[in-house]
């Protein structure tokens, strides 16, 4: 992997929050297409990833990456029981909205706003910040996101009582600290390899 540089990029960097599609260019170099072997394609998990500048760049380490991918697939589209696939992107949004990681946010505030058709509130979410009022139930999953996000250990009875009292049950609790836990993760990632651009005109 070469060493950090401003990876050339003529697209605008973006540095507001929206459900708009964008780009993002990395700040290391990824592999190219014609450099993936067997193991790089395995790690990728799903071909069509290797379109995506972020994606060949994690390919440097093919097995974390094919780790990375499993576990985010099992957490967000594992459709056995737990929390309703809207919920799940919520919290990812708050968490990615929390942490100032753009693009993370305008994906899965897309996801968000698709599964539950409240476009209007998952705007505000994303204009207002975290503190938005979006109701009980969609406040208790933003409120444990933040605690998750700020220090971990903080998270703690307090969260868990007020999820319980918003209707959620253990099994969508644990679907809230797993999609939570793992945006945490993925936005310092991501804010640590690149930045989010406007996409490409068509």
């Amino acid at each position: 992997m070469s060493a950090i540089s401003a990876f050339p990029t003529e697209a605008p960097i973006v540095n507001a929050f929206t459900q708009e599609e964008l780009s993002w260019t990395p700040w290391l170099e990824p592999l190219a297409e014609s450099e993936l072997t067997d193991r790089h394609r395995a790690g990728l998990v799903d071909a069509s990833r290797a379109k995506s500048p972020y994606f060949m760049l994690l390919a440097h380490d093919p097995e974390v990456l094919e780790a990375r991918t499993r576990a985010d697939k099992d957490i967000f589209y594992n459709p056995v029981g737990g929390l309703p696939r809207a919920e799940r992107e919520l919290s990812a949004t708050a968490t990615s909205r929390h942490n100032g990681c753009i693009f993370c946010a305008s994906v899965h505030s897309r996801f968000a706003s698709s599964h539950s058709k409240r476009h209007e509130d998952v705007q505000r979410l994303l204009d207002e910040g975290t503190g938005a009022d979006l109701g009980e139930r969609w406040n208790a999953v933003t409120a444990a996101a933040v605690a998750l996000s700020d220090t971990p250990v903080s998270f703690d009875e307090a969260e868990i009582a007020r999820l319980r009292a918003a209707g959620l049950s253990d099994f969508e609790i644990v679907d809230v600290v797993s999609t939570s836990a793992f945006f945490n993760w993925a936005n310092r990632l991501m804010l640590s390899l690149g930045e989010p651009v406007a996409p490409k005109a068509s």
